[in-house]
């Protein structure tokens, strides 16, 4: 495996576990690493007390180019590396917009061979005690990664921007049903919808057609739709360096879609945590969240379903801070 330097220490635990967010497709071209990299900054700017983390696992470079600081050094320690301790403590880097991130190794095909226990990744970030938020951006597959990113995961985000998308979303969804507990996880998030295209024929558009099906086959979905946006695109590919939606899009109406999305998985986080006592036991359930409830967001809880789409639709003034 050879030698790999240390290159930053993860932030102290300070008994306060992870809550990790798993955005996955079976699709590629669905905005699946364009919504979990551009997340993470919506969060970081939104609660400025939350650590973030981003996990790529996958052996692309996106992840990378938009985070990193300053170029790889020789020796320098990524995924793969922190797989084989059983921690990714001495791997993680302080990248952009003050999100921590892993790099990506060179291949993948290692891991997948080190990951057919699907509890193992949960075991290497337990051993992480990253005290905050970690983001899995997985490959395009449902191959042992992956499912190990499920037995992580706390959320699953399934983007879906077409009928194949909605159709490979299915397998997904059929393989959480056979794990205890998984199906609860997923939520869809429609993205990447062009609201003027059509679901087929003269009949509603293709964003109705979609909405329609996922609520007919019972997946749950977050109430924010991000839309189409050359610009947005042109983000991720009209540079080396991958720019965020939040810096670089405003005006757009997915810079403000994005907001709306952090608002929904912050306020998912922040409920899941929440202490609820059950029916006559007179004590706490679930632990406490461990003091994440401040930040810009203090008040997200009285936001209802139809602000936050509300607040989906809006397109941004130019200049207008998150």
């Amino acid at each position: 495996m050879g030698t790999f330097r240390a290159v930053a220490e993860a932030p102290p635990g300070a008994g306060t576990p992870s809550w990790v967010l798993t955005v996955s497709s079976n699709k590629g071209g669905v905005g699946k690493t364009t919504v979990c990299s551009n997340l993470a900054v919506y969060l970081r700017a939104l609660r400025e007390d939350l650590p973030l983390l981003v996990v790529g696992l996958d052996d692309q470079t996106v992840l990378d180019r938009m985070y990193r600081l300053k170029p790889a050094e020789r020796g320098e320690g990524n995924l793969k590396h922190g797989w084989a301790q059983r921690t990714l403590s001495q791997v993680i880097q302080l990248g952009e917009y003050g999100v921590h991130f892993v790099p990506s190794p060179p291949d993948v095909s290692l891991l997948k061979a080190r990951a057919e226990d699907p509890a193992t990744l949960r075991r290497i970030l337990a051993r992480t005690a990253w005290p905050g938020v970690v983001l899995l951006d997985t490959k395009s597959d449902l191959e042992a990664l992956t499912v190990n990113a499920f037995h992580a995961a706390n959320r699953i985000l399934v983007p879906v921007a077409d009928w194949a998308s909605l159709e490979e979303a299915a397998k997904t969804f059929r393989l959480l049903e056979r794990a205890q507990g998984g199906l609860a996880r997923a939520r869809v998030l429609l993205t990447l919808v062009d609201r003027r295209a059509r679901g087929g024929g003269e009949g509603p558009n293709l964003l109705a057609t979609l909405e329609r099906e996922v609520e007919r086959r019972g997946w749950p979905r977050f109430e924010t739709v991000l839309s189409r946006s050359p610009r947005v695109e042109s983000l991720n590919s009209g540079t080396a360096k991958p720019l965020s939606i939040l810096h670089h899009a405003r005006g757009t109406a997915v810079h403000g879609q994005m907001r709306a999305l952090a608002e929904e998985v912050l306020r998912d986080m922040d409920e899941s945590r929440e202490p609820r006592a059950e029916p006559g036991d007179g004590g706490d359930a679930l632990p406490r969240s461990g003091g994440w409830g401040g930040g810009l967001l203090g008040g997200l809880r009285s936001l209802g379903a139809s602000a936050a789409r509300a607040a989906a639709e809006r397109v941004q003034p130019e200049g207008e801070e998150v």
